[in-house]
C-alpha cells in the first residue's frame, strides 16, 4: 500500500523579484508542511511548473496539464502533475510592475496592456504514475474554486492527501473487501473513481503513449530510437506540448522493457537548465520547441522531432542497429501492427472486418513485439549466469564471451555495445536470483522459446503470438476494463473566460493538516496489511544450443574429418607414431574448424581420465602441437570456449624429464593471448566456483562436470540448487545459516589460491631469462581484451608509426617475477572483493602469492635445465644461398620460420596451390643483402625450395614482433622486415637462437642499412683492395675542385690547339637509315677553331689546360655526347660561328661554384656573358638557373629546367614586370638581366621573327576550338597538335568543362597561329599574382603540384596496399581500396599530365621553361618525360642511359638523400621520386609497345637497382660530390674483365650481351613520333613490379644468381627437346619465375637455336647477331617485292605482315619451329606524287592489326581497281579469293578487318577478258582488264598488268570448275 499523493503544492509568480533579469516563481502554499520521513519534499518544483519561464500574459489562456518527472539523489522518480490556470493581476501588483513593464515593453515596441495575467499552478506530487487520475482531481479542486462550488478545498486536499492505494494486485478474487474499496477514492465533492492498478507493477503501464510515438515518428525512426537508447546514446525529445514530450518519454521507457534505463531521464527540461543537455553521460530528455535553437550545435545528440516526424542523428554518432534477420521481421511484423490492411492491399477481395485495433490495444500489441524481440535477443541467458555465492545474498556474474560464442553473435555490434551497459548490468542482478517472483518475461522465456522458434518465418504466426502477449499486456494495465465508475464534476465550458473571476483562495492549512494527523493515528491503530510475496523457481527454458544453429557451423566439418582426429590422437596414444605423423598435417588443417576443436578437447580429455596423461617426446610434442594449433585457429566466438576446455588438460598432460622433474604442456602453450585477457580468467574462476558451490550443496558425492553447462545428468543445475537454498534460507537457524556462509566463503578462498597456481603456470615462462612474458599486451591493462594471437611486445610493439623513418626499435626488460605477482594481484582482488572473501583471507592471499610465484620459478628451473638435455627435435638442414662476387656473410644462417604476411598467394589463398608459407630455414646477413631460404613446413611441399631476399640497402622499416608457438618448436621472438623493393619479410626466430643473437644481428642490420658515409655502401667496399678505396687525406688524381678546375683548364688549352674534331654522330642501331634534313643540326658538334680571334675570346674559349685526359672525360659525359647530338652549342665562342649559333656551352660552372647540384658544362644563350649568369642564378633556389635541356629538332623549340624563384627577387619581376622606379637598383639591374636572358632564348627561335602580334596562351580564342576536350593525345594522324586552350585554367585551378572519361582528346584542335615564344611552368603558389605584360614575349603557366612528402607518405600507402603485413579484418579495407587511398596513381596522373602539355607547346614551336619546387625532383620528372616523349632517341637502350645519366645525374638528383642511404639522410626517410618516373615510363611503355626498344623488364632492373646500392651509378647527390670522391671518371682498362661492376649501364651492356631480356620485340618506331599517352587515373594500371614475386630463387635483378643456367642448357633438357615429347609443367603462382619457366616464344627460338648450334658443334652466334640476320633477310625481300610493284602506296601498310611472315620462314629453316614475328625496323619508301598524302599509316593503327584474317582460307589475295555502281568512279580495293568458303571478298586496304563487299562464286555465270571503260587507270595494258559476270550484276575489274589479270581470271575459273 503506498499514498496516493505525497505533496500537494501551490504554486505563483513571484511578484518581488520581477526587478530581477528574468521572472521566477514561487511556493505559495505546501501541504503537509513538513516532509515524510520515507519521502523528502524534491526542490525545484516551481521551475518544472513553468518550464519555459514565469511570465505575465496579455491575454487569459486555457488551463493546461502535463506530468513532469523529478530524479531525487537516491534515483527516485517523482511524477509532478501540473494544472496550470491564469488569474488576473491584482492592483496593488500592477502598480509596483507597471513601471518595470512599460520600460521593458517600450524597449520592445509593444503596447502596455491594461490589464495581465498571472500563472498558477496546482502541482500534486506523488511516486505512483497515475496520469489520468492526477488529471481528474486537480481537475475537481479547479471545478470546485471556479463554479462556486459549496465544498470546501481543504477538505478535498486533505482527502487526497491521505487516500492509501495498493501499489498492484489488480483484480483478483482473493482480495479481501477492505483492499477492494481502496482502490475506489472519493475526495468528498460527489466525486468517485476507480483506480487501475496494475497486477504486476514490474511492468511498466504506458496507456497510450508507446502507438503515439510510432504514429508521430513512424516505425524506423522509433527503432533508431530504440537501438540508441539501448546503446547509451543521448537522445534529445522536441515538441510544443508537454504533455506529449512525457508521453513519448514514457513510451521510450515501455519498450525498453525487462531493460530499465539508468540514466538521466527527464521528460520535461525547463529552459534554464539547458546546460543538462552538454553533459557527457546519456540521457533521455524532453525539450520545448521554443528552445529548438539552442539545441543546433548539440553535435552528440539524436534529435526527435514530435510535431515535426524526424529524427535527426549526427555524423559523429553511429546507432548500432539490430542483428538481422531480427531487424527485418521486428518491422515487418510492426508493420503489420501499425498497418494490418497493408498485407490485403493487393488482394482483389480484400477482407471487409480488417481494421486497426483501437489505440489502446495497439499501444499493447506494439510493446509485445519488443518484448518478443528481447526474447530472442536474450534467449538462453540464464543458461550463462554463474552463481558463486547463495548466502548470504546471491552473487550472480554473467559470461558475456559464452552467450556471444554460443550464440555466434560476437561480431555483432549492437549486442555487444547492449551486454557492456548499465542496463544491462541491472538486468542480470534483478533477473539473475533464481528464486524471485516472476512476471510476463521470465514466462516468455522458459515457456514460448520453442514456440518462437517454430514460428519463425510465418508472419501469421508470429502475429497470433503477437496479439496473445498484447491481452497479458492489457490485462495487466486495466484489471477492471469492464467497470465504469468514474464521476467527476467538469467546470462549466468557458468559465476561465469569465472576466470577474476570484483569486484562488489562501488555504487553511491547520485543517489541512488536522485531516492528515487524524487519518496517520487511525492507520497507526489498525492492523499492518501484509501481502505474502509470491516467489518461485525461475525456470531457465531451452538452452543456446538448442536454439541457435544459424551457421551450421556443426554441419560444416564432415565425420570424416572429425574421424581424422579422433584416430590421429588414438594413435599417439597407442604409440603408433608413424600412422599419426601421416594424419597429422590434416589434423592442423581441420583443427581451423570450431567442430574439430571441440572434438580433439573431448578426446584428450576422455584419454586423460584413463590415466594415459604421462608421454614420451614424441607424444608430447605432438599434443602440445595439436593444442597450440587448436588455441591459435580459435575464432574471437569460441576462443573461450576452447581455451576453458584446454585449461585442465594442459596442467595433466605431462613428460619426465628427469628424476622428480616433470615437464607439463603449459609450458609449451603460453604464447597464446587469451592468457593475458583478465576477463577470461575471471569468467574460469567463477565458473569453477559455480561448480564448487554446487557440489557444496548435493547431497550425493558426485564428481563435478567441469564443463559449462551445468546441467549435469540425472542432477540438477546451480540455479536450481540455489532456488531451493534460498527458499530454506529463513527456516534455518542462525547456526546453520554461519556454517554455510563460512563453507562458501572457503569455497571461494580456496579457488582463489587454486587458479594463483594456474595463472602462475601460465605467465611464467619456460626460460624466465628471456623476458617473455613482457611480449603480450594484456599484462599492462586488466580490463583489456585481445582477440589478435599475433601478440604485442613492450620490446616490439605493433604501434606503428609512419613518421618514424628509420624503422629500428630498441628492446626493455622487466623483473618477469614482480609483473606475474602484480597481474596475479590485481585478478585476486577483483574477483575475491566481488565474491565477498573477508579481508583476512584476502590479506593471505596476498602474502601467499609472491611465494607460490617464486616456486615456481624454481621448479621451471629446473625444467628448463633438464628439457636443455634432450636430444633436438630433428630440424631441417640449412640451405646455404649463393653469393654474388664479392658479396660476404656478416652472419652466418641463424634459423626461423617465414611467417605469412597480409598477401595470400603464397598460404594457397584465391589463387589456388598449396601453402608455401610459413616455411622454416635460415635468415643469412650479407654484405648487400637479407636473404631467407628454407622449405615449406607443409609436408605436401617441403621439397621446394622457398627464397625470399631484398638488398639491405632498400630496408625501410624494421619491428619486433611476437609469434605463438608453431610446430614442434617455440617461435616467441620475431622481426618484420620491409623494403622498398615491395618485399616483406616476418620471421620468427627459432628457440635455439638467443636473444643475444638476436639482437647482434639488428645491430649489423642497421649498421649496414645506415653506414656512416656512402664509402661504406656496398658498392665501394665490394671487392676493393685498400688502394681503390676513396680515403679523405689520399692523393688520387680529381680529389678536388682546386685539381679538377687545372685540370679543366689544362686540358682545354690543348683541346683548343687541336686540328681536328672527332665527332660521334648518333646512329639508331635498328633504325633505317633516315633523310638528312631530321639530323641536320647534328653537324654542330663540339668542334674547335683552328685559330680564333683574340679579341673575341671569352673565358670559355680562354681555358688554360694540360690534362687531355680530364677534359676528355668531361666532354664525353650525357650532357655533352648530348648536346652535340641536337646540336646546341660549342666550346669554341668565333666570330664567324657565333652568328649562326645561338647557343653556346659555358663553363662558368666548371669549378661547380656557381651551382654546386649542376653539372659542370651548361647550355645558355650565345649572347649572355658569364658574369650574367652568375648574377641571374641568386634568383633561383639553390642557384638552380634556367638552362636549356634539349631541343626540338622539328620546330627548333627548346626545353628548359631550372629551380622555382626565391620569395623575392626575381619573382617581382614575374609579377610586376616593367615596374617604375625611382631609381635603379640591384634587384632592378638583375630583372632587366633576367628578362634579356629570356629574350635571347626566344630569339633563338625560328618562329620568332615570322610571328606577327602579341601571342599567349591565355590569348587563345574558344571560339577557334571546336570543344574543351582533354589534352595528350595518343598519336592523331595529322601533325599538328591537338592542344587545348584550357591547360593553363586547367592546371591553375579555375573551373573548366569536364574531360573525356578517359582522360584522353575529345576532337583534334588546331592551334591557333597566335602563341608565346616560351612558356614557364612554376608553382601556383610561387607565381600566385602574376600579371602578363603586353610587351613580353613569354608566359607564365601556373599549376599546382605535389611535394616530396606527398610521395614520402603515398609510397608508404601504397607499400602497405600492396605487400600488407597482415590480412586485414575490416571489409572495406580491400586491395583496390587500399591502393585508392594510396593516391600513387593520382600522382602518376599529374606528373603525365603536365608533361603532355609541355610536349605539345614544343610540338607547337613554343619553347617551355620547367620551373618547379627546388629543380631536382618534380623539374627532373618533368624534362625527362617530355624528351622520352617527343624524341625517339631517348626510347631506345642507349638514349634512355643518357636520359638517365643527363637529367637525373649530371643534374643532380639527390639519389642518396631521397633513398636514405646514409646515417646522417636517415631521418628524412625514403622517397621513390626516380621510381615514381620509371613508373612513368612503364605507363607510357604499356600505351605504346612498339616505341620502345627495351622491355618492361629494363624498366624494372632499374628500379631494384638504383636503390639496392649494389652500383655506384645511383649514389651521392651531384657530380660535384662524385668528382670530390673520385669515382667520377673510370679509367677505361678498369672495365675490361670486371667480375665486379661499378656501373649498373655497364651490368646491362654486359647481359645485353649474352641475353635478350631487355630487348623489346616489338620494337617498331615510327619517324619522328611524339607520343601523347592518356594520363587518366582509369588508364593507368598498377606496375606488376609491386606484386610480383618468385619464392623460388627470390628476385631476378640479380642475374648470376638465378639465370645462370640461360648460359648452359642442362643435358636433359637437350635431351627433351630432341625427342619432342610433351612434358606438362605446373606453375605456381608467387612461386615460379614465368619468364623462366614459360619463356615468350621469341625468346624460346632463340634458345633452341642456341641449343642446337652447340650440339652439332658450331660457335654459339650471339642472340643480337641471329636478330640482325633475321631483320637484314626480312627488309632485302621486302624491298624485292615492292619493286616489282606499281602500286607501292597501296601496298606499304601491308609490308609490316610480310616482313613477320619472313621472319617466320627464316626461323623455320634454321631452328624447325615457325612463328610469326614482329618487326623490328621500317623502310621508308619513297612516294609518287600522285600518292595518298600521308605517306604511311601512323603506328597507332598497327596496334590494333595484329588481329587480321590469318585464319582465313586465301588463295589469292592482292589488289584490283574495281568499277563502281552507275556514275561512280574506279577505285582500288583489297580482293581476297576463298575457295574455302567459295567467296571473293574485297576490303578497303589489306589490314582492313570489315569486309566491304562479297561476291558469291556459286552466283557467277563467266569471267572474261575486258576493255577499258570510262574512267579507268591509265598507263594499264587494256589486258589487265576482266569482267566478271553473276545472275544479279555485271563487274568490272583492272589488275595491276596482264599476268596479274590471267591469274585472277585462272584462278576464279579454277574455283567454278572445282564447285
Amino acid at each position: 500500500m503506498a499514498r496516493l499523493a505525497d505533496y500537494f503544492v501551490v504554486v505563483g509568480y513571484d511578484f518581488d523579484k520581477r526587478a530581477s533579469s528574468e521572472s521566477q516563481g514561487q511556493i505559495l502554499q505546501r501541504f503537509p508542511e513538513k516532509d515524510w520521513e520515507d519521502n523528502p519534499f524534491p526542490q525545484g518544483i516551481e521551475l518544472f511548473c513553468q518550464p519555459s519561464g514565469w511570465q505575465l500574459l496579455s491575454e487569459r489562456k486555457p488551463p493546461t496539464f502535463f506530468v513532469a518527472v523529478l530524479t531525487d539523489i537516491n534515483s527516485e522518480r517523482h511524477y509532478c502533475a501540473c494544472f496550470t490556470f491564469w488569474e488576473s493581476v491584482g492592483d496593488l501588483q500592477t502598480q509596483k510592475s507597471q513601471p518595470r513593464e512599460a520600460a521593458e515593453d517600450e524597449d520592445h515596441g509593444i503596447v502596455q496592456p491594461t490589464q495581465l495575467f498571472a500563472p498558477k499552478s496546482l502541482v500534486l506530487v506523488s511516486r505512483l504514475d497515475h496520469t489520468e487520475v492526477f488529471r481528474n482531481c486537480l481537475s475537481l479542486m479547479y471545478t470546485v474554486h471556479i463554479d462556486h462550488l459549496n465544498v470546501q478545498l481543504e477538505t478535498l486536499i486533505g482527502n487526497l492527501l491521505t487516500c492509501i492505494i495498493p501499489i498492484a494486485g489488480g483484480s483478483q478474487p482473493c482480495l479481501d473487501e477492505k483492499e477492494e474499496l481502496s482502490r475506489t477514492i472519493t475526495l468528498g465533492a460527489g466525486d468517485r473513481q476507480v483506480i487501475q492498478t496494475p497486477v504486476n507493477d514490474s511492468l511498466p503501464v504506458s496507456g497510450c503513449s508507446v502507438a503515439l510515438l510510432f504514429r508521430q515518428l513512424g516505425i524506423l525512426n522509433v527503432l533508431y530510437l530504440f537501438c540508441a537508447a539501448l546503446t547509451e546514446q543521448k537522445i534529445l525529445f522536441l515538441s510544443s506540448s508537454y504533455q506529449r514530450l512525457s508521453d513519448a518519454c514514457r513510451g521510450i521507457l515501455s519498450i525498453l522493457f525487462p531493460l530499465k534505463y539508468s540514466f538521466t531521464y527527464v521528460p520535461i527540461l525547463p529552459g534554464k537548465l539547458l546546460e543538462v543537455l552538454s553533459s557527457p553521460t546519456p540521457f533521455i530528455i524532453g525539450v520545448n520547441s521554443f528552445f529548438r535553437s539552442e539545441t543546433q550545435e548539440l553535435l552528440d545528440v539524436i534529435i526527435a522531432d514530435l510535431d515535426g516526424g524526424t529524427v535527426t542523428v549526427p555524423e559523429c554518432v553511429h546507432v548500432s542497429l539490430l542483428p538481422e534477420p531480427l531487424l527485418h521481421q521486428t518491422k515487418t511484423v510492426l508493420s503489420m501492427v501499425m498497418d494490418p490492411e497493408l498485407q490485403y492491399a493487393d488482394y482483389a477481395f480484400p477482407p471487409t472486418l480488417i481494421q486497426s485495433s483501437a489505440l489502446k490495444i495497439q499501444d499493447k500489441e506494439i510493446r509485445a513485439v519488443f518484448l518478443w524481440l528481447f526474447a530472442q535477443l536474450f534467449q538462453g541467458y540464464r543458461w550463462c549466469l554463474h552463481i558463486i555465492r547463495i548466502h548470504p545474498e546471491p552473487v550472480i556474474r554473467f559470461h558475456k564471451a559464452a552467450f556471444l560464442g554460443q550464440g555466434a553473435l560476437t561480431e555483432d555490434d549492437f549486442l555487444n555495445k547492449v551486454l557492456d551497459g548499465m542496463a544491462f548490468a541491472g538486468f542480470v542482478s534483478e533477473r539473475g536470483p533464481p528464486y524471485r517472483a516472476t512476471d510476463l518475461f521470465d514466462d516468455l522465456m522458459a515457456n514460448d522459446m520453442e514456440r518462437i522458434k517454430m514460428e519463425e518465418g510465418h508472419p501469421c504466426k508470429i502475429l497470433r503470438h503477437i496479439k496473445e502477449l498484447a491481452e497479458h499486456l492489457f490485462k495487466n494495465e486495466n484489471p477492471y476494463p469492464s467497470v465504469a465508475m468514474h464521476k467527476i464534476q467538469k467546470p462549466t465550458e468557458g468559465s476561465h473566460l469569465r472576466i470577474h473571476q476570484k483569486i484562488f483562495p489562501f488555504l487553511d492549512e491547520v485543517a489541512v493538516q488536522f485531516r492528515i494527523d487524524h487519518a496517520a493515528s487511525s492507520q497507526k491503530s489498525a492492523p499492518p496489511v501484509v501481502k505474502p510475496e509470491k516467489k518461485c523457481l525461475v525456470l531457465s527454458g531451452p538452452p543456446i544450443a538448442a536454439m541457435v544453429d544459424r551457421n551450421g557451423s556443426a554441419l560444416a566439418n564432415s565425420a570424416r574429418r572429425l574421424e581424422v582426429v579422433r584416430n590421429c590422437i588414438t594413435y599417439i596414444f597407442e604409440n603408433k607414431l608413424l600412422e599419426a605423423k601421416k594424419l597429422l598435417p590434416a589434423v592442423l588443417r581441420a583443427l581451423k574448424s570450431r567442430v574439430a576443436r571441440q572434438c580433439l578437447t573431448q578426446e584428450l580429455n576422455l584419454h586423460s581420465q584413463q590415466n594415459r596423461a604421462v608421454l614420451d617426446d614424441q607424444q608430447f610434442d605432438y599434443i602440445v602441437r595439436m593444442m597450440n594449433c587448436t588455441l591459435q585457429d580459435c575464432s574471437h566466438m569460441d576462443e573461450h570456449g576452447i581455451a576453458a576446455a584446454l585449461l585442465p588438460l594442459v596442467t595433466v598432460f605431462c613428460r619426465k624429464l628427469g628424476a622428480g622433474i616433470t615437464q607439463f604442456a603449459y609450458s609449451c602453450v603460453q604464447e597464446h593471448s587469451v592468457w593475458m585477457n583478465m576477463q577470461f580468467w575471471e569468467a574460469m574462476f567463477y565458473s569453477d566456483v559455480q561448480n564448487h558451490i554446487r557440489a557444496l550443496y548435493i547431497e550425493e558425492n558426485e564428481s563435478c562436470d567441469q564443463d559449462y553447462g551445468e546441467q549435469m545428468p540425472g542432477g540438477k543445475s546451480a540455479l536450481e540448487i540455489a532456488a531451493v537454498q534460498r527458499r530454506l534460507w529463513p527456516t534455518l537457524c542462525k547456526e546453520k545459516q554461519l556454517e554455510l556462509v563460512q563453507k562458501e566463503e572457503s569455497t571461494v578462498f580456496s579457488q582463489a589460491i587454486h587458479y594463483a597456481n594456474r595463472m602462475s603456470y601460465l605467465l611464467l615462462p619456460l626460460d624466465t631469462s628471456k623476458n617473455r612474458l613482457l611480449n603480450r599486451s594484456g599484462l599492462g591493462d586488466v580490463e583489456s581484451v585481445s582477440n589478435s594471437y599475433v601478440t604485442n611486445s613492450i620490446a616490439g610493439s605493433m604501434a606503428e608509426s609512419y613518421d618514424t623513418e628509420s624503422g629500428f626499435e630498441d628492446a626493455e626488460g622487466s623483473d618477469v617475477a614482480n609483473t606475474v605477482v602484480r597481474f596475479i594481484n590485481r585478478f585476486v582482488d577483483k574477483v575475491c572483493t566481488e565474491s565477498g572473501v573477508t579481508n583476512e583471507h584476502l590479506k593471505t592471499l596476498h602474502t601467499n602469492i609472491p611465494d607460490i610465484v617464486q616456486m615456481h620459478i624454481e621448479t621451471l628451473e629446473a625444467v628448463h635445465r633438464e628439457s636443455k638435455r634432450l636430444p633436438p627435435i630433428q630440424k631441417p638442414k640449412l640451405l646455404r644461398p649463393s653469393l654474388l662476387v664479392g658479396e660476404e656473410l656478416v652472419m652466418d644462417g641463424l634459423r626461423v620460420n617465414l611467417m605469412s604476411d597480409g598477401r595470400d598467394e603464397a598460404t594457397g589463398g584465391v589463387s589456388g596451390g598449396l601453402a608455401l608459407l610459413p616455411a622454416e630455414g635460415a635468415i643469412f646477413l650479407t654484405t648487400y643483402r637479407l636473404i631467407f631460404k628454407g622449405t615449406p613446413t607443409d609436408p605436401l611441399v617441403g621439397e621446394q625450395v622457398v627464397t625470399r631476399s631484398f638488398p639491405i640497402a632498400s630496408l625501410t622499416k624494421e619491428k619486433k614482433i611476437s609469434f605463438h608457438a608453431q610446430m614442434e618448436q617455440y617461435f616467441g621472438e620475431g622481426l618484420q622486415l620491409r623494403s622498398c623493393t615491395f618485399q616483406l619479410m616476418k620471421i620468427a626466430f627459432d628457440e635455439e637462437v638467443s636473444s643475444d643473437l638476436v639482437e647482434l644481428f639488428r645491430k649489423h642490420l642497421h649498421k649496414l642499412r645506415y653506414p656512416q658515409q656512402v664509402q661504406g655502401t656496398f658498392a665501394f667496399t665490394v671487392g676493393q683492395s685498400a688502394k681503390m678505396l676513396v680515403e679523405p687525406k689520399s692523393k688520387e688524381k680529381n680529389q678536388s675542385l682546386k685539381t679538377l678546375s687545372k685540370n679543366l683548364m689544362k686540358n682545354a688549352k690543348k683541346t683548343i690547339g687541336r686540328q681536328y674534331v672527332t665527332r660521334k654522330k648518333y646512329t639508331p642501331p635498328t633504325w633505317e637509315t633516315r633523310s638528312g634534313a631530321q639530323f641536320a643540326t647534328d653537324e654542330d658538334d663540339i668542334s674547335i677553331s683552328e685559330e680564333p680571334d683574340q679579341s673575341s675570346l671569352t673565358l670559355s674559349s680562354t681555358i688554360k689546360s694540360s690534362d687531355r685526359q680530364t677534359m676528355s672525360n668531361v666532354v664525353e659525359r650525357a650532357c655533352c655526347r648530348d648536346y652535340q647530338r641536337l646540336g646546341l652549342g660549342t666550346l669554341s665562342n668565333s666570330l664567324t660561328r657565333s652568328k649562326n649559333e645561338p647557343f653556346r656551352i659555358s663553363t662558368v660552372n666548371r669549378m661547380y661554384t656557381v651551382c654546386r647540384s649542376y653539372p659542370g658544362l651548361l647550355i645558355v644563350p650565345q649572347s649572355i656573358q658569364d658574369p650574367t649568369i652568375q648574377r641571374i642564378s641568386r634568383c633561383y633556389r639553390h642557384n638552380r638557373f634556367p638552362v636549356v635541356c634539349w631541343r626540338n629538332s622539328r620546330t627548333k623549340a627548346v626545353l628548359l629546367r631550372s629551380a622555382g624563384l626565391h620569395g623575392k627577387g626575381v619573382a617581382g619581376f614575374f609579377k610586376s614586370p616593367n615596374a617604375p622606379t625611382a631609381g635603379p637598383s640591384q634587384t632592378d639591374s638583375t630583372s632587366l638581366e633576367q628578362e634579356k636572358y629570356l629574350q635571347a632564348i626566344i630569339k633563338s627561335m625560328p618562329s620568332y621573327s615570322e610571328a606577327t602580334g602579341r601571342n599567349t596562351l591565355s590569348g587563345f580564342s574558344s571560339a577557334q576550338m571546336s570543344s574543351s576536350g582533354k589534352w595528350g593525345s595518343i598519336r592523331v594522324s595529322n601533325r599538328m597538335s591537338s592542344y587545348n586552350p584550357d591547360i593553363g585554367t586547367r592546371l591553375a585551378g579555375k573551373d573548366i568543362p569536364p574531360p573525356q572519361a578517359n582522360g584522353g582528346p575529345s576532337e583534334t584542335h588546331f592551334l591557333r597561329q597566335q602563341r608565346a615564344y616560351l612558356y614557364i611552368i612554376g608553382d601556383k603558389s610561387q607565381l600566385k599574382g602574376t600579371k602578363q605584360d603586353p610587351f613580353q614575349q613569354w608566359e607564365v603557366v601556373p599549376i599546382e603540384v605535389f611535394d616530396v612528402r606527398q610521395v614520402k607518405n603515398s609510397f608508404k600507402k601504397l607499400m602497405k596496399a600492396c605487400v600488407p603485413s597482415s590480412v586485414s579484418n575490416e571489409s572495406n579495407m580491400t586491395f583496390y581500396r587500399c591502393l585508392e587511398d594510396s593516391e600513387w596513381l593520382c600522382l602518376l596522373h599529374k606528373v603525365l599530365q603536365v608533361s603532355v602539355l609541355v610536349v605539345e607547346l614544343l610540338d607547337s614551336s613554343s619553347s617551355v621553361m620547367v620551373s618547379l619546387e627546388e629543380g631536382w625532383d618534380i623539374t627532373t620528372q618533368v624534362v625527362s618525360l617530355v624528351q622520352l616523349l617527343s624524341d625517339p632517341y631517348y626510347r631506345t637502350m642507349e638514349g634512355f642511359r643518357l636520359l638517365v645519366e643527363k637529367e637525373w645525374l649530371s643534374f643532380g638528383h639527390r639519389f642518396s638523400h631521397r633513398g636514405a642511404q646514409t646515417l646522417a639522410s636517415q631521418s628524412s626517410g625514403f622517397t621513390p621520386v626516380f621510381l615514381q618516373f620509371l613508373d612513368c615510363v612503364h605507363q607510357i611503355h604499356l600505351q605504346f609497345p612498339m616505341e620502345f626498344e627495351f622491355s618492361q623488364y629494363y624498366l624494372k632492373f632499374l628500379a631494384y637497382h638504383y636503390v639496392s646500392n649494389r652500383f655506384r651509378t645511383f649514389l651521392l647527390d651531384c657530380d660535384c660530390e662524385r668528382i670530390e670522391l673520385g669515382v667520377m671518371y673510370e679509367e677505361k682498362g678498369e672495365r675490361k674483365n670486371q667480375t665486379v661492376y661499378k656501373s649498373v649501364w655497364d651490368y646491362i651492356d654486359k647481359l645485353n650481351k649474352k641475353t635478350p631480356i631487355f630487348f623489346n620485340y616489338m620494337f617498331s618506331p615510327e619517324d619522328g613520333e611524339v607520343l601523347k599517352p592518356y594520363s587518366h587515373i582509369s588508364n593507368l594500371k598498377l606496375w606488376d613490379f609491386y606484386t610480383y614475386e618468385t619464392l623460388s630463387e627470390g628476385p631476378s635483378y640479380d642475374w648470376e644468381l638465378v639465370h645462370g643456367r640461360y648460359e648452359q642448357p642442362d643435358e636433359s633438357d637437350r635431351q627433351d627437346t630432341a625427342s619432342q615429347k610433351s612434358q606438362r609443367k605446373i606453375v605456381w603462382p608467387c612461386y615460379d619465375n614465368r619468364s623462366k619457366v614459360e619463356p615468350d616464344a621469341i625468346t624460346k627460338l632463340l634458345q633452341e637455336l642456341q641449343s642446337l648450334e652447340v650440339e652439332l658443334g658450331l660457335v654459339s652466334e650471339k642472340w643480337k647477331d641471329t636478330w640482325d640476320k633475321i631483320k637484314a633477310t626480312q627488309r632485302t625481300e621486302t624491298k624485292l617485292e615492292s619493286r616489282h610493284s606499281l602500286f607501292s602506296p597501296l601496298l606499304l601498310s601491308s609490308n609490316l605482315i610480310h616482313q613477320r611472315r619472313t621472319q617466320g620462314l627464316y626461323l623455320q629453316e634454321s631452328v624447325g619451329s615457325s612463328i610469326n614475328l614482329l618487326e623490328s625496323e621500317n623502310i621508308a619508301t619513297s612516294t609518287p606524287s600522285g600518292s595518298m598524302a600521308s605517306g604511311r599509316r601512323s603506328t597507332s593503327t598497327l596496334y590494333s592489326q595484329f588481329q587480321t584474317s590469318e585464319s582465313e582460307h586465301r588463295s589469292l589475295e592482292g589488289v584490283l581497281y574495281k568499277k563502281g555502281a552507275i556514275l561512280k568512279p574506279w577505285k582500288p580495293r583489297w580482293f581476297v579469293l576463298d575457295k574455302t568458303k567459295h567467296q571473293l571478298r574485297y576490303y578497303e586496304s589489306k589490314i582492313d578487318k570489315d569486309c566491304k563487299g562479297v561476291i558469291d562464286l556459286a552466283e557467277v555465270e563467266s569471267v572474261n577478258q575486258g576493255n577499258p571503260s570510262m574512267g579507268a587507270p591509265k598507263n594499264i595494258d587494256e589486258k589487265a582488264f576482266f569482267d566478271l559476270k553473276t545472275t544479279k550484276r555485271f563487274y568490272n575489274f583492272c589488275a595491276p598488268d596482264s599476268h596479274n589479270a590471267q591469274l585472277w581470271i585462272d584462278s576464279i575459273q579454277s574455283c567454278l570448275s572445282d564447285a
